[in-house]
């Protein structure tokens, strides 16, 4: 099992959502979050006058699945959230040690 983790434009989350069931990926846990990477933020203006902030909104996309899924998930998330600008966000894939369903008891793969 494998937990994929993308930080992506907001704007891109239907994007992703869309081309993540289009593969069968029953669930996902969306948080908005704020930060920056290489753009170093963004310049804003507020009643008129600018102003620099170093965290930039972005959207946290996290699902859990099974390993032949798991590659095929991550070209997906990273095709529906490319912009070709910067900004575009990272994907994390990391292996998953155990998954649980809290109300059966059932683990591995088929607590997903």
């Amino acid at each position: 099992m494998k937990l994929i983790i993308a930080i992506i434009k907001p704007f891109k989350l239907d994007d992703v959502r869309e081309a993540l069931t289009a593969l069968g990926v029953s669930g996902m846990t969306i948080t908005e979050v704020k930060g920056f990477g290489r753009q170093k933020g963004q310049t804003e203006i507020y009643r008129g006058a600018e102003y620099s902030t170093n965290m930039v909104p972005k959207v946290k996309v996290e699902i859990a699945c099974d390993d032949p899924v798991a590659d095929r998930a991550l070209e997906a998330i990273q095709q529906a959230a490319n912009t070709g600008s910067i900004g575009d966000g990272k994907i994390f894939m990391l292996d998953l040690g155990a998954a649980v369903r809290i109300r059966t008891g059932e683990t591995g793969s088929v607590a997903l």
